[in-house]
């Protein structure tokens, strides 16, 4: 696997050839043959003077850039599909490549005074030339947490999920809150119990838009579940040995309930 050095200037010299992270109507570009691989092709393939530098993967430069019509010898697919079809690399290159297009989209003009703003010069930013408010790529942290007791895991679908498919619980960070204390509020207001004996599993980048997934597991140690409306379809306990259809290796929820259903002596289930 190639290695993947991100910067926001283009490194030299520059590369013959690059990745070109291209989007439409927010659809990434992809080879129209759907059984083409995701290839680098010529610097000059597109024009880059608008584009965003993401860094280098082995010896090809990496850009992001946006379109306003599909050319020929491409097709346009949603973000998360066209992630699950490339090699994991190019994967989250490609979720790095979509947040920055959407905060480039998102922040045209100042949020302070209305002002359209520009690239700043020596950062990956955007500044108002009248107030000199400035623009970050945005990244909202957000917890998951896996709830489990013996013999059995938690998991709840949400009324947007794909039919049948159910999860770990989610929710963003409010203002002013610990990590911990979104899990412990989220958990509650989610489903109704309360937890304990957090342990922190592991972190995705997850550009939907912006998000930067948190996920953790706890023990339950009490409470019945009462699904909260609007957010929760349902909710239920599940054996490890009878869990109901779950996300894929993609998301960061399918590795974490396959890695604790295994820790607790459940099938592996692939």
């Amino acid at each position: 696997m190639a290695l993947f050095n991100p910067a926001n200037h283009l490194l030299q010299p520059a590369s013959t050839e690059a990745y070109h992270f291209v989007f439409c109507d927010g659809r990434l570009l992809l080879p129209a043959d759907e059984a083409a691989p995701f290839l680098p092709l010529a610097s000059g393939a597109f024009d880059l003077t608008q584009a965003h530098y993401l860094g280098r993967l082995g010896q090809h430069d990496c850009w992001s850039l946006t379109v306003a019509a599909v050319p020929e010898g491409f097709r346009a697919a949603p973000l998360r599909a066209a992630m699950m079809a490339l090699p994991n690399e190019l994967m989250m290159i490609a979720a790095r490549a979509g947040q920055i297009i959407e905060w480039d989209r998102a922040h045209r003009f100042c949020g302070v005074c209305g002002t359209a703003t520009v690239h700043k010069s020596g950062e990956r930013a955007r500044v108002c030339p009248s107030c000199g408010h400035l623009a970050y790529p945005r990244i909202s942290p957000a917890m998951m947490c896996l709830v489990w007791r013996e013999g059995e895991v938690l998991l709840a679908r949400s009324p947007n999920f794909t039919p049948g498919v159910y999860s770990a619980l989610a929710g963003f960070v409010e203002p002013g809150e610990s990590l911990e204390e979104c899990v412990e509020r989220e958990v509650k207001e989610e489903v109704g119990v309360d937890v304990v004996d957090l342990q922190y599993y592991g972190s995705q980048n997850w550009p939907f838009p912006h998000s930067l997934m948190l996920a953790f597991s706890a023990r339950w140690c009490g409470g019945d579940i009462v699904p909260q409306p609007g957010e929760i379809e349902h909710a239920a306990w599940f054996a490890l040995d009878a869990l109901p259809p779950i996300p894929p290796r993609f998301s960061i929820s399918g590795y974490l309930i396959r890695d604790q259903v295994k820790a607790m002596g459940g099938p592996d289930i692939g």
